[in-house]
């Protein structure tokens, strides 16, 4: 019995330093958030704005974003927050998704605009043949663990 407690105790230790880690690398390997200034510059060429909320249904404690949303022509960029995690990936929608199942299920009409790669304030520059006009609303989404994080509707 006290070997099974040794070794239970052991695999519950190395489940919690890998979801730990899971976590904490991102966080750690993240590249050096841009500025309000680094925003602002992309603030002015904004078509639109939204809002990140952190009440949306798909969103919890762990995946949640926050903040103005300013969409342009050639970047979009976030002045907020959004939840640590990895991979994520910014998509543009041409309706408003606030579910994991509603994301799969028009993930094939979104277009994939780029890395989100730092957590406090990002700006994703929008590549050639997307236009955001196209679409209303921007999302935040995990891509290796298929998970919901936050979206805002622009337009």
């Amino acid at each position: 019995m006290k070997r099974f407690l040794l070794i239970a105790s052991h695999l519950v230790a190395v489940a919690i330093g890998f979801a730990a880690g899971i976590y904490v690398l991102p966080i750690l390997i993240a590249p050096e958030a841009p500025t309000l200034a680094q925003v602002s510059q992309s603030v002015g060429q904004a078509m639109f704005t939204g809002r990140f909320s952190r009440d949306l249904k798909g969103s919890d404690a762990l995946h949640w974003g926050e903040g103005m949303l300013h969409v342009g022509p050639r970047a979009i960029a976030l002045e907020g927050r959004v939840a640590p995690g990895p991979d994520y990936r910014l998509y543009l929608s041409p309706e408003f998704v606030d579910t994991e199942a509603d994301f799969l299920r028009l993930k094939p009409r979104m277009a994939h605009v780029g890395h989100v790669r730092t957590f406090d304030n990002f700006v994703v520059d929008v590549p050639p043949g997307i236009d955001p006009a196209q679409y209303t609303t921007a999302i935040v989404w995990c891509e290796t663990f298929g998970q919901f994080i936050t979206a805002a509707q622009y337009r």
